[in-house]
């Protein structure tokens, strides 16, 4: 064996008999890994043990193997990186600035279940024959998704998605190019004012980015809900309960869907409700809540603005056969004040499309909407001819909404 695995074995056995958690007592396993590279290094003196030729690396890369993620451990580490996948053991990827890499990174069956193992010690949720998928977050706020067979052909799909820039207001937005000051002022005025927003695009385009910048605008004495499938928000607010979905047990039982989290919360009081993202029949709920006088943010998945409404009306469908086009077009119409599309070009940069007004009327069907802002065709995001609605709202938050309007001309 080399010297870092002989390290790597004294450092296990070690923290087997001293019983210090790897992945919750850092400055533990520091020392610890210390005392046993100071051990090492007299061995390797008296010849015991081959001599490290970097000791610092070889801690470093001890560290990786107990605590972290072992050879993934640098992708997590490089800020560059966006997300790293596995389709094979041989097949390990990342993006990069957007654009995806194959690595010289190779792995061994045993290497990726144990990977997976270690990533799923702290979420509590399962993988077996009978859960085929898993949907965690990591310690670091990494959402991690995994596939096994026989839902996959052969191997294990593993995706591991970082969150490589943290927005924490719309202005961090233009500071990164993603919006220009005009729409920032009006979408954070927006947000002040209690306008409900839809955040729509396709993946990766930073929905999630932007739905904590938005968020960043609520007022701090209102209380927020957040409602997710798996935690990925990161909202810094002083009055804020996060809550999440839970897998059925090995029974069955015990499971909590979106849906649930939605109803839960209207229970608890909020000024304001932010949800994750809607995929299915939890768009019903979500509609009756900003109905409820609940201002609320969400996103969802979709090519334009326009579209992200046509969804946000079909999905609530899926809800039983007692809800019907009839209900859900003008309760969207209604619900619905502002959508904001966001893109991902073909440079892997993500860019606000457009932001989309809806007035809350409804022509033969379909949802009545007019463009605020519009990308232009020289690519830049500029001030259309399209108003807001609850123009009342932003006058009793003390905006000049005409005047805001005006400086994005």
């Amino acid at each position: 064996m080399d010297g870092i695995t002989l390290l790597e074995h004294d450092v296990r056995e070690l923290i087997r008999r001293r019983g210090v958690d790897p992945l919750r007592d850092q400055a533990g396993l520091d020392a610890l890994v210390r005392d046993a590279l100071a051990d090492y290094d007299e061995r390797s003196l008296r010849g015991h043990v081959p001599p490290l030729a970097d000791p610092q690396a070889a801690a470093k890369a001890v560290l990786d193997a107990v605590a972290g993620l072992g050879p993934l451990q640098p992708y997590l580490d490089d800020p560059e990186v966006e997300e790293i996948w596995i389709n094979a053991p041989h097949q390990v990827f990342v993006a990069r600035r957007g654009e995806a890499e194959l690595t010289p990174t190779i792995l061994t069956q045993g290497q990726v279940r144990d990977l997976v193992e270690q990533m799923l010690k702290v979420s509590g949720r399962r993988l077996d024959l009978s859960s085929p998928f898993v949907d965690a977050a990591l310690p670091g706020g990494e959402r991690l998704h995994v596939a096994i067979p026989d839902v996959t052909r052969r191997e294990w799909a593993v995706n591991i998605r970082k969150y490589v820039v943290r927005a924490a207001r719309v202005d961090d937005l233009v500071a990164l190019g993603s919006l220009t000051p005009a729409a920032a002022r009006f979408l954070a005025a927006s947000v002040v004012a209690g306008l409900n927003v839809l955040v729509s695009g396709p993946t990766q385009a930073g929905k999630t980015t932007m739905l904590n910048a938005l968020a960043g605008a609520i007022p701090p004495r209102e209380r927020v809900i957040t409602c997710e499938e798996v935690f990925e928000l990161r909202i810094a607010h002083r009055d804020l309960v996060a809550l999440q979905c839970r897998q059925p047990s090995l029974e069955g039982t015990g499971e909590i869907t979106l849906r649930r989290l939605v109803k839960e919360a209207l229970r608890m009081r909020p000024r304001r409700i932010v949800i994750g993202e809607v995929r299915e029949a939890e768009s019903l709920d979500m509609l009756i809540a900003l109905n409820a006088g609940v201002p609320g943010m969400c996103t969802v998945h979709a090519n334009s603005a326009r579209e992200a409404l046509t969804k946000v009306c079909t999905l609530p469908l899926l809800a039983g056969e007692n809800v019907s086009a009839a209900f859900v077009v003008p309760t969207v119409a209604s619900a619905i004040d502002l959508v904001v599309h966001l893109e991902l070009d073909a440079q892997g940069r993500r860019r606000t499309r457009e932001i989309l007004a809806v007035p809350g009327r409804v022509e033969n069907g379909v949802v009545e909407t007019a463009d605020v802002f519009r990308t232009g065709p020289d690519g830049v995001l500029r001030r259309a001819d399209g108003f807001p609605p609850h123009a009342d709202r932003y006058a009793r938050a003390g905006i000049d909404l005409a005047a805001l309007l005006r400086t994005g001309e």
